[in-house]
């Protein structure tokens, strides 16, 4: 499954990244809407769900997260809504980890 997240801020050590594997993070702006992917390993063999998909996360809550390869890149993102059929697009797509 997916879960579309509206992104609501994030640190300045984001725009600063320029290692060729972690360019991505450069293009990440406060109120665009990323899709993140919940996929194995990363998905609890258990429960069938990602940790930080907001599960349960109504109302407008502020969630946090971090890029991995860079733990200074981190910000906040409210939930938009989950889906159960990926069809997340080329840009600002993102996976669980």
């Amino acid at each position: 499954y997916c879960v579309e997240f509206k992104t609501e801020s994030l640190s300045q050590h984001c725009a600063l990244e320029n290692r060729p594997y972690a360019r991505w993070m450069q293009y990440l702006r406060e109120g665009h809407t990323v899709c993140v992917a919940c996929q194995p390993p990363a998905m609890n063999t258990g429960t069938h769900r990602c940790s930080g998909d907001g599960h349960n996360a109504d109302g407008g809550r502020i969630l946090h997260w971090e890029a991995v390869g860079n733990s200074r890149c981190r910000g906040t993102w409210k939930k938009i809504r989950q889906l159960e059929h990926c069809s997340c697009p080329l840009v600002h797509s993102f996976i669980f980890t």
